[in-house]
């Protein structure tokens, strides 16, 4: 069983930053593909950003490419999200997952566990 907490979400302004966090459970947490997911009121969840075992390959969605970094620390059982430049368009509800298989795919469905989310609020 995994647990995943996310933290760090809020209302900022259009053009400022935030940094997400997502705390896992576990002790082979090293093992998990880590993703960060997002959904906003009426849409499906879509994908953000993922980060590989060893943390040395990130893939980014092409609507935050370039203003979000994806990064981990497998000694603090920690992966974060950093949201820079953030525009209106980026409000959602932002969630860390776990792909147990570890295949860096981006499909939400290839994720075993999910965090309960933490709100991101981009006001213009």
């Amino acid at each position: 069983q995994v647990q995943l907490v996310e933290s760090g979400g809020g209302l900022v302004q259009a053009g400022g930053s935030l940094r997400l966090s997502c705390a896992a459970s576990g002790r082979t947490f090293s093992s998990y593909v880590m993703g960060w997911f997002r959904q906003a009121p009426g849409k499906e969840r879509d994908f953000v950003a993922l980060i590989s075992r060893s943390g040395g390959i990130t893939y980014y969605a092409d609507s935050v490419k370039g203003r979000v970094t994806i990064s981990r620390d497998n000694a603090k059982n920690m992966v974060y999200l950093q949201m820079n430049s953030l525009k209106p368009e980026d409000t959602a509800v932002y969630y860390c997952a776990a792909d147990l298989r570890g295949g860096n795919t981006q499909s939400r469905y290839e994720y075993d566990y999910w965090g309960q989310g933490t709100q991101v609020t981009v006001s213009s």
